[in-house]
């Protein structure tokens, strides 16, 4: 790994050029199995409250071709496309040398977030979804929810989408994009319980802070993603259902401050002992994933640097070898 040029600028073009979806999912998998294995130092979350929306600064270590250290500072403002026409999410990333703590490179985070956590649910569907899973329901249809689709695609033989969102017009564009890229039965549905419980697996990624998938709209063998809970105001599943089923966080300490299982342990119904696992310790084979067709497993996706780190060292090393970005001395 060679400093001399001085720090690589990416834009978000850059990124997208540079980065797969595919790329992601086995990046993500060999960090989580990683942490699993204890081969990583905690990572660290920070985040702050402002009008509208908030910050969030996520940091951590981790070994790919070498060993890196990311932070990310992401402003996530859920009215500036309506208001702004701006990213609602967006922000950079700072890659360093985690031996010399050289800054390598600073790179825009929009694009690695967004796929970095579709490949998340990915990972986690491997291991917590029936293989047979063809029914999904998607709640929330802006950028997340199609990379959330495209992701479990990789992974799962889906034949019939569900598209939920309060925006309808934004559902039935959802419906008829997905239809017509990954060539699924897609629909927007009014009514979320009918089809949830016609679906095997439920996605949610909306910035709602009250829940809306409740126990009752979910059956045996269901496997849930909640990935829109990133700090404790926000909530997407009802605290019962993640009581009456078996849990699993990205990374728990995280997740029992800011994810929907926040919710849960606030409300009483569930201790952190309770959680089965992080998803790095069923990555790593230290705990099963699902164990039977009739258990309802959910992923409580609060996105850890973890994730960043993996997908922004492909980022950086693909630039170097490709001449891509400018590069700066500070």
């Amino acid at each position: 790994m060679t400093t001399l040029a001085g720090t690589l600028l990416l834009s978000r073009t850059d990124v997208a050029e540079l980065l797969t979806l595919d790329d992601c999912i086995t990046q993500v998998e060999s960090a989580f199995r990683q942490h699993g294995l204890g081969e990583t130092s905690p990572p660290k979350v920070l985040g702050m409250p402002s009008v509208d929306g908030g910050f969030h600064l996520k940091a951590a270590m981790l070994r790919v071709s070498a060993p890196y250290f990311a932070a990310k500072l992401n402003g996530n403002f859920f009215l500036n496309q309506q208001r702004f026409s701006m990213p609602n999410i967006q922000g950079l990333i700072v890659l360093c040398d985690a031996a010399n703590g050289y800054p390598l490179a600073v790179m825009d985070s929009i694009e690695i977030t967004i796929l970095r956590t579709g490949a998340a649910t990915a990972v986690a569907a491997k291991y917590l979804a029936r293989p047979d899973s063809k029914v999904i329901t998607v709640c929330g249809c802006g950028n997340q929810g199609r990379v959330q689709l495209r992701a479990l695609s990789r992974v799962l033989a889906l034949e019939q989408v569900y598209a939920f969102d309060v925006n309808e017009a934004q559902a039935a564009q959802f419906a008829s994009a997905c239809a017509q890229e990954l060539g699924i039965a897609a629909e927007a549905v009014n009514d979320l319980k009918a089809a949830v419980l016609r679906s095997d697996v439920c996605v949610t990624c909306t910035p709602a802070k009250k829940h809306f998938v409740q126990k009752d709209y979910v059956r045996p063998g269901t496997f849930l993603a909640a990935v829109g809970a990133d700090n404790a105001d926000k909530q997407e599943l009802e605290p019962q259902l993640l009581a009456s089923s078996k849990v699993v966080a990205d990374i728990l300490e995280q997740c029992a401050e800011i994810g929907d299982l926040h919710h849960a342990l606030e409300a009483g119904l569930m201790k952190q002992s309770e959680v089965h696992a992080e998803l790095g310790e069923i990555v790593a084979g230290r705990k099963e994933g699902r164990s039977s067709e009739q258990e309802v497993t959910i992923f409580d996706s609060t996105g850890t640097a973890l994730q960043d780190v993996a997908a922004a060292a492909i980022v950086y090393e693909r630039a170097t070898e490709r001449e891509c970005g400018r590069w700066f001395r500070f």
